[in-house]
């Protein structure tokens, strides 16, 4: 059985995009995404080594409908890297929306990593970002802080969190996902698929309580 201690060196929490913008009432708001704020605190009480992503789009960024005359948010569009996904505009630099959650309380972060800066490429993953060619800077950051085991929480389940969660398992990280404490937007069951890819490439699905 894997050790599945938090607070055990090598370990770190990877809290994933805790934002306004994907909360109730948002640009892009996830069902129910606040409900994980409390949990994910609780869980930081856990880990030495917690990291935080956000999302942070400049204006006119390639992945909103509205940088593309005449589509609709939700709609599929080639762009240079790839098929892409339209999203309403969310998560613009220096905005209350891309602002992380009030109440989510991590005073001992020791690192925010912005991502999807690049107005040209989407970037779901916390490692790689859509062109899947251009890295963030995490695994590095990671290793040289001697880290081995991921745990993953935040929003959403089926885009950010498990992009996240298949390129640190790619990158030679043990890698879990606490299900219960993630939400999903869920397009076209896209939570229920990411569950299965997930599973198939090596990353542990567990709920908060497996963590004792």
């Amino acid at each position: 059985m894997p050790d599945l201690t938090p607070d055990r060196e090598g370990a770190a929490l990877l809290v994933i995009d805790v934002q306004n913008d994907f909360m109730p009432g948002g640009r892009l708001a996830v069902t129910d995404g606040a409900a994980v704020v409390p949990l994910i605190n609780q869980l930081g009480q856990r880990f030495e080594q917690v990291v935080i992503t956000q999302d942070w789009h400049p204006a006119g960024h390639a992945s909103f409908a509205s940088s593309h005359p005449g589509c609709q948010p939700f709609e599929r569009k080639q762009l240079p890297y790839g098929l892409q996904i339209l999203w309403p505009d969310h998560c613009i630099q220096g905005s209350h929306g891309a602002q992380l959650h009030a109440e989510l309380n991590l005073p001992h972060a020791q690192s925010i990593l912005r991502k999807g800066c690049n107005r040209h490429i989407d970037s779901y993953s916390a490692f790689i970002e859509a062109d899947r060619q251009t890295p963030t800077g995490l695994t590095g950051y990671l290793r040289e802080r001697g880290i081995s085991d991921l745990y993953l929480c935040g929003l959403a389940l089926d885009y950010c969190v498990a992009w996240s969660a298949l390129d640190a398992r790619a990158a030679g990280f043990n890698t879990w996902v606490i299900v219960d404490a993630c939400r999903a937007i869920d397009l076209d069951g896209s939570g229920a698929a990411a569950l299965v890819q997930m599973e198939a490439a090596g990353v542990r699905l567990i709920d908060a309580p497996a963590l004792g």
